[in-house]
């Protein structure tokens, strides 16, 4: 399994590049593993803030449907438009061009308590 240093991960298998004031968010390689293939992706949040924790969306598998937490509190900006056509993205590039939403950090401080990749990769037993 994959988990590049540069990001920030939750308990609830999301990660978060940081970019300035503005972050990429998607799900982890562990997570996509567990759902499975992946056929559809419902977010329906842009415009919207979105506090921490609360759900932005959801992922649906084969076999499951997955709620998705915003790591921290912040304004969606744009979904990844090509995983309209080809959710499987998320499943080949999880951390690449699998990302699902990108959007306007509100608290950045917030980062801070998120997981790096060594605490994250405990967490999953990896």
């Amino acid at each position: 399994m994959n988990f590049p240093s540069e990001l920030k991960y939750t308990k609830d298998h999301e990660w978060v590049r940081v970019e300035g004031n503005e972050a990429f968010i998607g799900i982890t390689d562990f997570a996509q593993r567990e759902l499975g293939d992946i056929v559809y992706i419902d977010i329906n949040t842009v415009g919207e803030e979105v506090g921490q924790d609360e759900v932005f969306g959801s992922v649906e598998a084969v076999k499951t449907v997955s709620d998705l937490f915003m790591p921290v509190t912040a304004t969606v900006l744009e979904i990844n438009a090509e995983l309209n056509d080809s959710p499987e993205l998320v499943n080949n590039d999880p951390y690449g061009d699998g990302w699902m939403v990108k959007v306007t950090l509100s608290d950045a401080a917030q980062v801070a308590g998120l997981l790096d990749a060594e605490a994250y990769q405990a967490l999953v037993g990896a």
